[in-house]
């Protein structure tokens, strides 16, 4: 009697953050390079000192399910799967908000080119307390606001965004969620 062949699992490569954190680097830049490598239907394992919560939304956005699990020692592991799911709407970066077209007109601008970090995040926090939820704010970078996008996740916050068609500015949308109320 042949035994049966296991269920073949989806390809996983690997990536451990500890390291980068605890030299005091923002980890963002290096789980969004790794997602961009990933193959078609490639997994992603993450290692974490923390359950890394604000990623989990702008990893869905991206196409991700996220399983997570602590692993003996305190450190997090989290598998992002690749979902089934509609292309992002044309022209907007990846992770931003579906449907953030439908959103309303930006009830503040901000033009943050040349403002050294963390200047932009700091400001783009700022304003987004002065607002009502639902709202919408511009705010123009001078490049892509990796550090900023966890931080407006994990304030219950939305995004949508692209770079300019001449590839030197980042336009980005933010919706003010209930979070911080």
């Amino acid at each position: 009697m042949n035994p049966r062949p296991a269920a073949s699992l989806p390809a996983t490569r690997d990536l451990d953050v500890r390291l980068l954190i605890r030299a005091g680097r923002e980890p963002f830049t290096a789980i969004m390079a790794a997602t961009d490598a990933l193959a078609p239907g490639e997994r992603l394992r993450l290692i974490a000192p923390f359950r890394p919560a604000p990623l989990f939304d702008i990893m869905t956005h991206r196409g991700f399910s996220a399983t997570d699990r602590q692993l003996p020692g305190g450190a997090w592991e989290v598998i992002f799967t690749p979902i089934a799911s509609p292309p992002p709407e044309e022209g907007l970066a990846p992770g931003s908000c579906p449907g953030a077209a439908l959103w309303p007109e930006p009830v503040a601008m901000l033009d943050l080119t040349g403002v050294a970090p963390p200047g932009p995040k700091e400001r783009i926090l700022e304003v987004l307390d002065g607002l009502t939820p639902g709202d919408v704010l511009f705010a123009l970078l001078d490049g892509e606001p990796g550090q900023i996008l966890p931080e407006l996740a994990m304030h219950g916050h939305e995004w949508a965004g692209n770079l300019s068609a001449a590839g030197d500015a980042y336009r980005l949308l933010v919706r003010k969620g209930a979070g911080d109320e």
